[in-house]
């Protein structure tokens, strides 16, 4: 699908490596999955319960680990016991290894008795002059080697960099809450604008660098925001004095009024759409954007809108979507979408392919062959 007419896209130069395969085995509802293919645009469906959100969650942990947080983010999820594919009784170890193009990243993590992790058999994949796996040794309080040597620096740094540096840049956003206390709705100083937080708390600040360093893109997101959202005109982004910091939020005018609407004017749809076409349309996107159900809440004519938003950042960027929603799914490619089922307990992954389904799609949609069955995603009774 071509981008929708009124959204103009300038693209940037600031592709990373992708991560083009994945394996992964012991951990939550993934038993085994073994060098699956991941593409610049991946829509991942099931049922309640397939195991969408443990995909989602592989890339959260990593995040974690590669930020110096992994025992955090285990405690936080129950502990060590908890991660393991059906328990300590059934899974002693997860495994995990990923490929991004000519390199790779390979670790093991291992419960210890205090319920948190240990890392262990880390390893790097650099394929050029003594091409193969370098193995990095063992981390029993959870910290990674391969991030040590690149943040202090030292001379093998340069052959992880690539990788540390895509992790590293991962966003998973979360937009689901949308309530009054929601960062999104508050102000936040004018200095948090690196990049776009993953719950959007400081989208003010985010928006007001991009109107002012990036103003193709900022056009473009607001351009997005009028296609849903007819009587949005602009925001006003103006920075108020708060003690000895300015602050920021998202203050807007709508069409035909000079009232300074507040972000608590927007319903819940409308501003998590905001926060979706910013993200989606940033000017430098992070190595990979991944969304858990993005279509929550939205009308559908929104929903045709952030597809078309999807593919757009897909051209600049690696996206991970997992949804369950027909509309959004009919928007795309049947080689775009990834089904998640469950088999004897465990979550199974397959990435679709035409050929399979070419006569069905000449009188239904993708959403239509979901909803029907065709698609095989729906619940499962073991």
């Amino acid at each position: 699908m071509s981008p929708h007419r009124d959204v103009k896209i300038i693209y940037g130069s600031n592709m990373s490596i992708s991560l083009d395969k994945l394996t992964i085995r012991g951990f939550k509802s993934i038993r085994e999955l073994v060098d699956f293919e991941l593409a610049d645009l991946n829509v991942v469906v099931g049922g309640n319960g397939a195991g969408k959100s443990n995909l989602i969650s592989f890339f959260k942990m990593l995040r974690a680990l590669i930020d110096g947080n992994l025992n955090r983010y285990v405690i936080e999820h129950g502990g060590a016991g908890d991660l393991l594919f059906n328990g300590r009784k059934t899974t002693e170890k997860m495994e995990f290894e990923t490929h991004f193009n000519s390199r790779g990243y390979r670790f093991k993590l291992i419960p210890t008795p205090k319920d948190a992790c240990s890392l262990e058999e880390e390893a790097r994949y650099y394929e050029s002059g003594l091409t193969g796996w370098w193995e990095l040794g063992d981390s029993h309080d959870g910290t990674s080697r391969m991030v040590s040597e690149v943040t202090e620096n030292r001379s093998d740094g340069q052959y992880s960099k690539p990788i540390y540096d895509a992790i590293s840049s991962w966003q998973i956003y979360h937009f689901h809450d949308t309530g009054s206390r929601a960062g999104m709705r508050h102000y936040e100083i004018i200095q948090d604008n690196k990049s776009l937080r993953a719950d959007a708390s400081n989208i003010g600040p985010f928006l007001l660098k991009l109107k002012k360093k990036h103003p193709q893109e900022y056009k473009d997101i607001l351009n997005a925001i009028r296609l849903v959202t007819p009587f949005f005109e602009d925001f006003l982004l103006e920075p108020r004095e708060s003690g000895n910091k300015e602050e920021v939020n998202i203050s807007w005018r709508q069409n035909g009024s000079d009232y300074p609407m507040q972000p608590y004017h927007l319903s819940d749809g409308s501003i998590r759409f905001i926060c979706l076409a910013t993200a989606l349309l940033q000017p430098m996107p992070p190595a990979a954007i991944i969304i858990d159900e993005p279509e929550l809440g939205l009308h559908p004519a929104a929903i045709v809108i952030l597809a078309e938003l999807i593919q757009i950042a897909s051209q600049k960027t690696q996206v991970i979507i997992a949804t369950q929603s027909p509309a959004l799914m009919d928007q795309f490619a049947i080689e775009d979408i990834i089904v998640v089922n469950r088999e004897d307990g465990a979550s199974t992954f397959k990435r679709l392919k035409e050929e399979s389904f070419s006569e069905w799609l000449k009188s239904y949609s993708v959403g239509e062959l979901w909803t029907k069955n065709v698609i095989a995603g729906g619940p499962v009774h073991e």
